[in-house]
Protein backbone atom coordinates (compact mmCIF):
# COMPACT_ATOMS: atom_id res chain seq x y z
CA UNK A 1 0.00 0.00 0.00
CA UNK A 2 1.02 3.58 -0.57
CA UNK A 3 2.50 5.68 2.24
CA UNK A 4 0.53 8.73 3.02
CA UNK A 5 2.89 11.63 2.49
CA UNK A 6 0.93 14.44 4.00
CA UNK A 7 1.95 17.98 3.32
CA UNK A 8 5.18 18.18 5.28
CA UNK A 9 7.13 15.31 3.64
CA UNK A 10 8.20 13.80 7.04
CA UNK A 11 6.71 10.72 8.65
CA UNK A 12 5.60 11.70 12.13
CA UNK A 13 7.52 10.05 14.93
CA UNK A 14 10.25 8.59 12.68
CA UNK A 15 12.46 11.56 11.91
CA UNK A 16 12.97 10.19 8.36
CA UNK A 17 11.79 11.51 5.03
CA UNK A 18 8.65 9.73 3.85
CA UNK A 19 8.65 7.82 0.56
CA UNK A 20 5.98 8.89 -1.94
CA UNK A 21 4.94 7.59 -5.35
CA UNK A 22 3.39 10.83 -6.54
CA UNK A 23 5.92 12.81 -8.57
CA UNK A 24 3.58 15.78 -8.73
CA UNK A 25 3.63 16.08 -4.97
CA UNK A 26 7.45 15.73 -4.98
CA UNK A 27 7.71 18.72 -7.28
CA UNK A 28 6.14 20.92 -4.64
CA UNK A 29 8.68 22.90 -2.57
CA UNK A 30 9.46 21.33 0.83
CA UNK A 31 8.62 23.55 3.75
CA UNK A 32 11.71 24.64 5.72
CA UNK A 33 11.96 24.17 9.47
CA UNK A 34 12.34 27.41 11.31
CA UNK A 35 15.55 27.71 13.38
CA UNK A 36 14.83 28.09 17.06
CA UNK A 37 17.24 30.71 18.54
CA UNK A 38 16.73 29.33 22.04
CA UNK A 39 17.62 25.81 20.90
CA UNK A 40 20.77 27.04 19.11
CA UNK A 41 21.77 28.94 22.22
CA UNK A 42 21.37 25.82 24.36
CA UNK A 43 23.54 23.77 21.96
CA UNK A 44 26.19 26.51 21.84
CA UNK A 45 26.26 26.73 25.61
CA UNK A 46 26.67 22.94 25.91
CA UNK A 47 29.58 22.91 23.44
CA UNK A 48 31.20 25.89 25.15
CA UNK A 49 30.95 24.25 28.58
CA UNK A 50 32.41 20.99 27.25
CA UNK A 51 35.38 22.75 25.61
CA UNK A 52 35.90 24.80 28.75
CA UNK A 53 35.93 21.64 30.84
CA UNK A 54 38.61 20.13 28.60
CA UNK A 55 40.71 23.29 28.82
CA UNK A 56 40.36 23.32 32.61
CA UNK A 57 41.47 19.70 32.82
CA UNK A 58 44.49 20.37 30.62
CA UNK A 59 45.43 23.48 32.58
CA UNK A 60 45.01 21.69 35.90
CA UNK A 61 47.14 18.78 34.70
CA UNK A 62 49.87 21.12 33.47
CA UNK A 63 49.80 23.10 36.71
CA UNK A 64 50.15 19.96 38.77
CA UNK A 65 53.08 18.85 36.62
CA UNK A 66 55.07 22.01 37.32
CA UNK A 67 53.80 22.88 40.79
CA UNK A 68 56.77 21.26 42.50
CA UNK A 69 59.08 23.76 40.82
CA UNK A 70 56.91 26.84 41.14
CA UNK A 71 55.79 26.42 44.73
CA UNK A 72 52.97 23.97 44.33
CA UNK A 73 50.36 23.00 46.90
CA UNK A 74 49.84 19.56 48.39
CA UNK A 75 47.32 18.03 46.02
CA UNK A 76 45.62 14.74 46.80
CA UNK A 77 44.16 14.26 43.34
CA UNK A 78 45.13 11.34 41.16
CA UNK A 79 46.64 13.30 38.28
CA UNK A 80 50.26 12.32 37.64
CA UNK A 81 52.78 14.14 35.47
CA UNK A 82 54.23 11.03 33.87
CA UNK A 83 57.73 10.57 32.55
CA UNK A 84 57.84 10.59 28.74
CA UNK A 85 58.87 6.93 28.58
CA UNK A 86 55.86 5.93 30.68
CA UNK A 87 53.58 7.39 28.02
CA UNK A 88 55.66 6.11 25.10
CA UNK A 89 55.57 2.55 26.40
CA UNK A 90 51.80 2.63 25.99
CA UNK A 91 52.41 2.73 22.21
CA UNK A 92 52.88 -0.72 20.70
CA UNK A 93 55.61 0.43 18.30
CA UNK A 94 57.73 1.88 21.12
CA UNK A 95 57.10 -1.15 23.32
CA UNK A 96 58.46 -3.29 20.48
CA UNK A 97 61.79 -1.43 20.69
CA UNK A 98 61.84 -2.22 24.41
CA UNK A 99 61.26 -5.88 23.55
CA UNK A 100 64.14 -5.74 21.06
CA UNK A 101 66.51 -4.65 23.83
CA UNK A 102 65.28 -7.54 25.98
CA UNK A 103 65.95 -9.92 23.08
CA UNK A 104 69.46 -8.48 22.77
CA UNK A 105 70.04 -9.15 26.48
CA UNK A 106 68.93 -12.76 25.98
CA UNK A 107 71.41 -13.10 23.12
CA UNK A 108 74.19 -11.68 25.32
CA UNK A 109 73.40 -14.26 27.99
CA UNK A 110 73.24 -17.12 25.49
CA UNK A 111 76.50 -16.12 23.81
CA UNK A 112 78.26 -15.92 27.18
CA UNK A 113 76.96 -19.34 28.22
CA UNK A 114 77.91 -20.92 24.88
CA UNK A 115 81.43 -19.48 24.93
CA UNK A 116 81.95 -20.58 28.53
CA UNK A 117 80.65 -24.05 27.70
CA UNK A 118 83.05 -24.35 24.76
CA UNK A 119 86.00 -23.09 26.80
CA UNK A 120 85.27 -24.85 30.09
CA UNK A 121 83.21 -27.82 28.94
CA UNK A 122 80.39 -26.86 31.31
CA UNK A 123 77.90 -24.08 31.94
CA UNK A 124 79.48 -21.31 33.99
CA UNK A 125 77.30 -18.81 35.87
CA UNK A 126 80.04 -16.54 37.13
CA UNK A 127 79.29 -13.03 38.34
CA UNK A 128 82.67 -12.26 39.88
CA UNK A 129 82.73 -8.85 38.19
CA UNK A 130 79.51 -7.79 39.94
CA UNK A 131 80.70 -9.19 43.26
CA UNK A 132 83.95 -7.25 42.90
CA UNK A 133 82.28 -3.99 41.77
CA UNK A 134 79.81 -3.95 44.69
CA UNK A 135 82.22 -5.16 47.34
CA UNK A 136 82.24 -4.07 51.01
CA UNK A 137 78.51 -3.30 51.04
CA UNK A 138 78.25 -3.24 54.88
CA UNK A 139 80.82 -0.43 54.97
CA UNK A 140 78.95 1.37 52.18
CA UNK A 141 75.70 1.21 54.15
CA UNK A 142 77.43 2.49 57.30
CA UNK A 143 78.97 5.47 55.48
CA UNK A 144 75.65 6.30 53.84
CA UNK A 145 73.78 6.19 57.16
CA UNK A 146 76.29 8.57 58.72
CA UNK A 147 75.97 10.97 55.79
CA UNK A 148 72.18 10.86 55.80
CA UNK A 149 71.79 11.35 59.55
CA UNK A 150 74.24 14.25 59.50
CA UNK A 151 72.32 15.93 56.66
CA UNK A 152 69.07 15.37 58.53
CA UNK A 153 70.36 16.91 61.78
CA UNK A 154 73.01 19.54 61.01
CA UNK A 155 71.49 21.78 58.28
CA UNK A 156 68.00 21.66 59.77
CA UNK A 157 69.30 22.20 63.31
CA UNK A 158 71.47 25.17 62.33
CA UNK A 159 68.63 26.76 60.38
CA UNK A 160 66.09 26.15 63.16
CA UNK A 161 68.33 27.70 65.84
CA UNK A 162 69.24 30.66 63.64
CA UNK A 163 65.65 31.39 62.54
CA UNK A 164 64.15 30.92 66.01
CA UNK A 165 66.50 33.28 67.86
CA UNK A 166 67.22 35.81 65.14
CA UNK A 167 64.42 38.23 66.04
CA UNK A 168 65.20 38.22 69.77
CA UNK A 169 68.93 38.60 69.27
CA UNK A 170 70.65 42.00 69.36
CA UNK A 171 73.60 40.70 67.32
CA UNK A 172 71.81 39.42 64.27
CA UNK A 173 74.70 39.94 61.87
CA UNK A 174 77.15 38.10 64.09
CA UNK A 175 74.72 35.21 64.60
CA UNK A 176 74.08 35.01 60.86
CA UNK A 177 77.80 34.98 60.06
CA UNK A 178 78.44 32.29 62.66
CA UNK A 179 75.58 30.11 61.40
CA UNK A 180 76.74 30.55 57.80
CA UNK A 181 80.32 29.66 58.72
CA UNK A 182 79.24 26.51 60.57
CA UNK A 183 77.06 25.47 57.64
CA UNK A 184 79.87 25.96 55.10
CA UNK A 185 82.27 24.13 57.42
CA UNK A 186 79.88 21.20 57.58
CA UNK A 187 79.40 21.19 53.79
CA UNK A 188 83.14 21.28 53.18
CA UNK A 189 84.36 18.84 55.84
CA UNK A 190 81.37 16.82 57.05
CA UNK A 191 79.93 16.11 53.61
CA UNK A 192 82.78 17.02 51.29
CA UNK A 193 85.99 15.65 52.82
CA UNK A 194 85.07 12.82 55.21
CA UNK A 195 83.11 10.56 52.79
CA UNK A 196 85.81 10.95 50.14
CA UNK A 197 88.52 10.17 52.68
CA UNK A 198 86.71 7.03 53.86
CA UNK A 199 86.20 5.86 50.28
CA UNK A 200 89.88 6.24 49.40
CA UNK A 201 91.25 4.97 52.70
CA UNK A 202 89.21 1.75 52.62
CA UNK A 203 89.85 1.10 48.93
CA UNK A 204 86.23 0.59 47.95
CA UNK A 205 85.60 -0.93 44.50
CA UNK A 206 84.16 1.25 41.69
CA UNK A 207 80.41 0.59 42.04
CA UNK A 208 80.54 0.99 45.82
CA UNK A 209 82.40 4.25 45.34
CA UNK A 210 79.75 5.46 42.93
CA UNK A 211 77.05 4.84 45.54
CA UNK A 212 78.84 6.91 48.20
CA UNK A 213 80.05 9.74 45.95
CA UNK A 214 76.76 10.20 44.09
CA UNK A 215 74.87 10.21 47.39
CA UNK A 216 77.39 12.71 48.73
CA UNK A 217 76.72 15.07 45.82
CA UNK A 218 72.95 14.55 46.05
CA UNK A 219 72.79 15.30 49.78
CA UNK A 220 74.99 18.38 49.40
CA UNK A 221 72.67 19.72 46.69
CA UNK A 222 69.57 19.00 48.79
CA UNK A 223 71.03 20.68 51.87
CA UNK A 224 71.91 23.75 49.82
CA UNK A 225 68.41 23.88 48.34
CA UNK A 226 66.81 23.70 51.79
CA UNK A 227 68.95 26.55 53.14
CA UNK A 228 68.68 28.60 49.96
CA UNK A 229 64.88 28.42 49.86
CA UNK A 230 64.21 29.08 53.56
CA UNK A 231 66.76 31.74 54.54
CA UNK A 232 65.21 34.40 52.21
CA UNK A 233 61.81 33.63 53.73
CA UNK A 234 63.13 34.34 57.22
CA UNK A 235 64.72 37.58 56.08
CA UNK A 236 61.56 38.63 54.24
CA UNK A 237 59.42 37.90 57.30
CA UNK A 238 61.78 39.95 59.45
CA UNK A 239 61.38 42.92 57.11
CA UNK A 240 57.62 42.65 57.19
CA UNK A 241 56.75 44.89 60.11
CA UNK A 242 53.03 44.34 59.65
CA UNK A 243 53.24 40.60 60.23
CA UNK A 244 51.44 39.64 63.45
CA UNK A 245 52.45 35.97 63.38
CA UNK A 246 55.47 34.66 65.21
CA UNK A 247 58.62 34.10 63.23
CA UNK A 248 58.80 30.37 64.01
CA UNK A 249 55.24 29.48 62.97
CA UNK A 250 55.55 31.60 59.86
CA UNK A 251 58.69 30.40 58.11
CA UNK A 252 60.29 27.36 59.77
CA UNK A 253 59.39 24.08 58.02
CA UNK A 254 58.61 20.98 60.00
CA UNK A 255 61.22 18.26 60.25
CA UNK A 256 58.84 15.85 58.51
CA UNK A 257 58.75 18.15 55.49
CA UNK A 258 62.54 18.21 55.37
CA UNK A 259 62.72 14.43 55.80
CA UNK A 260 60.28 13.92 52.92
CA UNK A 261 62.39 16.22 50.76
CA UNK A 262 65.55 14.20 51.46
CA UNK A 263 63.91 11.11 49.95
CA UNK A 264 61.82 12.80 47.26
CA UNK A 265 63.17 12.58 43.68
CA UNK A 266 63.74 16.31 43.36
CA UNK A 267 66.54 18.74 44.23
CA UNK A 268 64.28 21.79 44.66
CA UNK A 269 62.89 22.21 48.18
CA UNK A 270 59.21 23.03 48.63
CA UNK A 271 57.08 22.80 51.77
CA UNK A 272 54.50 20.78 49.86
CA UNK A 273 54.51 18.76 46.66
CA UNK A 274 51.72 17.35 44.48
CA UNK A 275 50.75 13.95 45.89
CA UNK A 276 48.88 10.91 44.62
CA UNK A 277 46.16 9.25 46.70
CA UNK A 278 47.61 5.71 46.70
CA UNK A 279 50.74 3.64 45.99
CA UNK A 280 50.92 1.08 43.19
CA UNK A 281 53.22 -1.49 44.75
CA UNK A 282 53.17 -3.63 41.62
CA UNK A 283 54.52 -0.65 39.68
CA UNK A 284 57.27 -0.17 42.29
CA UNK A 285 58.29 -3.83 42.08
CA UNK A 286 58.38 -3.64 38.28
CA UNK A 287 60.68 -0.62 38.32
CA UNK A 288 63.11 -2.19 40.78
CA UNK A 289 63.16 -5.37 38.70
CA UNK A 290 63.97 -3.26 35.64
CA UNK A 291 66.85 -1.64 37.54
CA UNK A 292 68.17 -5.10 38.39
CA UNK A 293 67.77 -6.14 34.76
CA UNK A 294 69.73 -3.09 33.59
CA UNK A 295 72.49 -3.98 36.05
CA UNK A 296 72.86 -7.47 34.58
CA UNK A 297 72.55 -5.98 31.08
CA UNK A 298 75.52 -3.69 31.79
CA UNK A 299 77.43 -6.66 33.21
CA UNK A 300 77.06 -8.62 29.96
CA UNK A 301 77.95 -5.55 27.89
CA UNK A 302 81.24 -5.24 29.75
CA UNK A 303 81.91 -8.98 29.71
CA UNK A 304 81.21 -9.47 26.00
CA UNK A 305 82.15 -6.12 24.43
CA UNK A 306 84.57 -4.28 26.71
CA UNK A 307 86.80 -6.57 28.77
CA UNK A 308 87.94 -8.81 25.87
CA UNK A 309 88.95 -5.74 23.88
CA UNK A 310 90.80 -3.83 26.58
CA UNK A 311 92.31 -6.77 28.46
CA UNK A 312 94.50 -7.71 25.50
CA UNK A 313 94.97 -4.26 24.03
CA UNK A 314 98.50 -3.20 23.10
CA UNK A 315 99.24 0.08 24.84
CA UNK A 316 101.57 2.04 22.60
CA UNK A 317 102.56 5.67 22.80
CA UNK A 318 100.61 7.81 20.29
CA UNK A 319 99.45 4.86 18.19
CA UNK A 320 96.92 6.71 16.06
CA UNK A 321 95.55 3.64 14.28
CA UNK A 322 94.97 1.72 17.50
CA UNK A 323 93.37 4.78 19.08
CA UNK A 324 90.94 5.32 16.19
CA UNK A 325 89.96 1.65 16.13
CA UNK A 326 89.52 1.67 19.89
CA UNK A 327 87.21 4.69 19.76
CA UNK A 328 84.98 3.31 17.02
CA UNK A 329 84.87 -0.15 18.60
CA UNK A 330 83.80 1.48 21.86
CA UNK A 331 80.83 3.35 20.39
CA UNK A 332 78.38 0.44 20.58
CA UNK A 333 79.09 -0.56 24.21
CA UNK A 334 79.33 3.11 25.18
CA UNK A 335 75.90 3.89 23.74
CA UNK A 336 74.40 0.80 25.39
CA UNK A 337 75.82 1.84 28.75
CA UNK A 338 74.42 5.36 28.21
CA UNK A 339 70.93 4.03 27.48
CA UNK A 340 71.07 1.61 30.40
CA UNK A 341 72.19 4.31 32.85
CA UNK A 342 69.47 6.66 31.63
CA UNK A 343 66.71 4.05 31.77
CA UNK A 344 67.80 2.51 35.08
CA UNK A 345 68.26 5.73 37.05
CA UNK A 346 66.28 8.58 35.48
CA UNK A 347 63.29 6.42 34.58
CA UNK A 348 63.08 3.32 36.79
CA UNK A 349 64.83 4.36 40.02
CA UNK A 350 63.31 7.84 40.29
CA UNK A 351 59.84 6.65 39.29
CA UNK A 352 60.00 3.87 41.88
CA UNK A 353 60.79 6.29 44.70
CA UNK A 354 58.23 8.78 43.39
CA UNK A 355 55.58 6.07 43.50
CA UNK A 356 56.50 4.97 47.02
CA UNK A 357 56.35 8.59 48.22
CA UNK A 358 53.20 9.35 46.16
CA UNK A 359 55.21 12.10 44.47
CA UNK A 360 53.16 13.22 41.46
CA UNK A 361 55.66 15.30 39.48
CA UNK A 362 57.42 12.69 37.31
CA UNK A 363 59.05 15.08 34.83
CA UNK A 364 62.58 13.79 35.54
CA UNK A 365 63.53 14.18 31.88
CA UNK A 366 61.96 15.29 28.64
CA UNK A 367 62.19 14.08 25.05
CA UNK A 368 65.94 14.69 24.79
CA UNK A 369 66.16 12.14 21.97
CA UNK A 370 64.30 14.58 19.69
CA UNK A 371 66.74 17.43 20.39
CA UNK A 372 68.11 19.29 17.39
CA UNK A 373 70.53 21.31 19.51
CA UNK A 374 72.87 20.59 22.36
CA UNK A 375 71.34 23.48 24.28
CA UNK A 376 68.01 21.66 24.30
CA UNK A 377 69.73 18.34 25.04
CA UNK A 378 71.38 19.77 28.17
CA UNK A 379 68.01 21.09 29.37
CA UNK A 380 66.04 17.90 28.76
CA UNK A 381 68.49 15.04 29.46
CA UNK A 382 68.35 15.40 33.26
CA UNK A 383 65.66 17.85 34.34
CA UNK A 384 66.27 17.16 38.04
CA UNK A 385 69.86 18.41 37.97
CA UNK A 386 69.13 21.07 35.34
CA UNK A 387 66.53 22.71 37.58
CA UNK A 388 69.02 22.87 40.47
CA UNK A 389 71.72 24.43 38.28
CA UNK A 390 69.24 26.87 36.79
CA UNK A 391 67.76 28.09 40.07
CA UNK A 392 70.81 28.09 42.34
CA UNK A 393 73.67 28.84 39.94
CA UNK A 394 72.41 30.55 36.79
CA UNK A 395 69.60 32.66 38.30
CA UNK A 396 71.57 33.55 41.43
CA UNK A 397 74.47 34.81 39.32
CA UNK A 398 72.07 36.89 37.23
CA UNK A 399 70.50 38.22 40.43
CA UNK A 400 73.87 39.21 41.91
CA UNK A 401 75.03 40.78 38.64
CA UNK A 402 71.66 42.45 38.00
CA UNK A 403 71.20 40.40 34.80
CA UNK A 404 74.29 41.81 33.11
CA UNK A 405 76.43 38.69 32.63
CA UNK A 406 74.29 35.98 31.07
CA UNK A 407 77.19 34.46 29.13
CA UNK A 408 79.32 34.36 32.28
CA UNK A 409 76.47 32.72 34.19
CA UNK A 410 76.17 30.05 31.50
CA UNK A 411 79.93 29.49 31.61
CA UNK A 412 79.81 29.04 35.39
CA UNK A 413 76.99 26.48 35.01
CA UNK A 414 79.04 24.49 32.51
CA UNK A 415 82.13 24.70 34.71
CA UNK A 416 80.33 23.56 37.87
CA UNK A 417 78.71 20.65 36.04
CA UNK A 418 81.97 19.59 34.38
CA UNK A 419 83.98 19.81 37.63
CA UNK A 420 81.45 17.75 39.59
CA UNK A 421 81.23 15.10 36.86
CA UNK A 422 85.02 14.83 36.69
CA UNK A 423 85.29 14.71 40.48
CA UNK A 424 82.87 11.77 40.60
CA UNK A 425 84.75 9.85 37.91
CA UNK A 426 88.18 10.59 39.41
CA UNK A 427 87.23 9.35 42.88
CA UNK A 428 85.29 6.33 41.64
CA UNK A 429 87.91 5.15 39.12
CA UNK A 430 90.86 5.99 41.35
CA UNK A 431 92.73 8.15 38.84
CA UNK A 432 92.62 11.65 37.40
CA UNK A 433 92.05 11.73 33.64
CA UNK A 434 89.96 14.80 32.69
CA UNK A 435 88.55 13.48 29.42
CA UNK A 436 84.95 14.27 30.33
CA UNK A 437 85.92 17.72 31.59
CA UNK A 438 87.67 18.57 28.31
CA UNK A 439 84.80 17.25 26.20
CA UNK A 440 82.30 19.14 28.34
CA UNK A 441 84.12 22.46 28.46
CA UNK A 442 85.53 22.47 24.91
CA UNK A 443 83.21 20.59 22.58
CA UNK A 444 80.16 20.89 24.83
CA UNK A 445 80.43 24.66 25.06
CA UNK A 446 81.18 24.97 21.35
CA UNK A 447 78.25 22.80 20.30
CA UNK A 448 76.01 24.66 22.75
CA UNK A 449 76.47 27.84 20.70
CA UNK A 450 76.79 26.24 17.25
CA UNK A 451 73.89 23.80 17.63
CA UNK A 452 71.58 26.29 19.34
CA UNK A 453 67.80 26.31 19.62
CA UNK A 454 67.30 27.96 16.24
CA UNK A 455 68.62 24.85 14.52
CA UNK A 456 65.59 22.85 13.43
CA UNK A 457 65.06 19.93 11.14
CA UNK A 458 66.01 16.24 11.09
CA UNK A 459 69.60 16.83 9.95
CA UNK A 460 70.44 18.60 13.21
CA UNK A 461 69.02 15.73 15.21
CA UNK A 462 71.26 13.37 13.22
CA UNK A 463 74.27 15.60 13.94
CA UNK A 464 73.40 15.64 17.64
CA UNK A 465 73.16 11.85 17.79
CA UNK A 466 76.39 11.41 15.83
CA UNK A 467 78.26 13.70 18.21
CA UNK A 468 76.75 11.95 21.22
CA UNK A 469 77.71 8.50 19.93
CA UNK A 470 81.25 9.58 19.13
CA UNK A 471 81.63 11.18 22.55
CA UNK A 472 80.55 7.97 24.27
CA UNK A 473 83.14 6.04 22.28
CA UNK A 474 85.89 8.48 23.27
CA UNK A 475 84.95 8.32 26.95
CA UNK A 476 84.75 4.54 27.14
CA UNK A 477 87.95 4.01 25.14
CA UNK A 478 90.17 6.48 27.01
CA UNK A 479 88.90 5.68 30.51
CA UNK A 480 89.19 1.93 29.87
CA UNK A 481 92.74 2.34 28.57
CA UNK A 482 93.68 4.33 31.65
CA UNK A 483 92.00 1.78 33.94
CA UNK A 484 94.14 -1.04 32.57
CA UNK A 485 97.24 1.14 32.36
CA UNK A 486 96.95 1.72 36.10
CA UNK A 487 97.22 -2.06 36.48
CA UNK A 488 99.82 -2.60 33.76
CA UNK A 489 102.26 -0.08 35.15
CA UNK A 490 101.72 0.56 38.88
CA UNK A 491 103.92 3.18 40.53
CA UNK A 492 105.55 2.34 43.84
CA UNK A 493 105.99 5.88 45.21
CA UNK A 494 104.16 8.25 42.87
CA UNK A 495 104.60 11.98 43.25
CA UNK A 496 101.76 14.47 43.00
CA UNK A 497 102.55 15.12 39.33
CA UNK A 498 102.55 11.38 38.65
CA UNK A 499 99.02 11.20 40.02
CA UNK A 500 97.91 13.97 37.66
CA UNK A 501 99.62 12.55 34.56
CA UNK A 502 97.67 9.83 32.71
CA UNK A 503 99.43 6.47 33.00
CA UNK A 504 98.26 5.32 29.56
CA UNK A 505 100.54 7.91 27.91
CA UNK A 506 103.71 6.21 29.09
CA UNK A 507 102.74 2.57 29.76
CA UNK A 508 103.97 0.13 27.08
CA UNK A 509 103.18 -3.21 28.74
CA UNK A 510 101.91 -5.68 26.15
CA UNK A 511 100.09 -8.22 28.32
CA UNK A 512 98.10 -7.93 31.49
CA UNK A 513 99.38 -9.83 34.52
CA UNK A 514 97.16 -12.63 35.75
CA UNK A 515 96.56 -11.01 39.13
CA UNK A 516 95.06 -7.94 37.40
CA UNK A 517 92.84 -9.82 34.98
CA UNK A 518 89.72 -7.87 36.02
Amino acid sequence: PERKAGGGGDTPGTGRQSITRHPKRDSNPRPTRERDPARIARYSKTIFLHVGSLVDQASDSAWRCFSSVFGGINLMGGIVCLSPDSELFEVNHIRTIYHMFIALLILFILSTLVVDFIDEGRLVLDFDLLVYAFGQLPLVVSIWLCMFLSVLVVPYGLFHIWASHRQASHRRTLRSLLAGFLYLLYQGIGLGFLPTYLVLKNGLPPASRFIIILEQVRLMMKAHSFIRENVPRVLAAARDKNSKETNTSLVIPQVTQYLYFLFAPTLIYRDRYPRNPYIRWGYVATKFMQVLGCLFYAYYVFVRLCIPQFRSISLQLFDLRAMVLCIFNSILPGVLVLFLAFFAFLHCWLNAFAEMLRFADRMFYKDWWNSTSFANYYRTWNVVVHDWLYYYVYRDILWMSEKRFRAAAMLVVFTVSAVVHEYVLAICFGFFYPVLFCLFMCFGMMFNFILHDQRKGPIWNVIMWTSLFLGQGVLLCLYSQEWYAQRYCPLQEPSFLDLLKPRSWTCHQQTLPAEHID
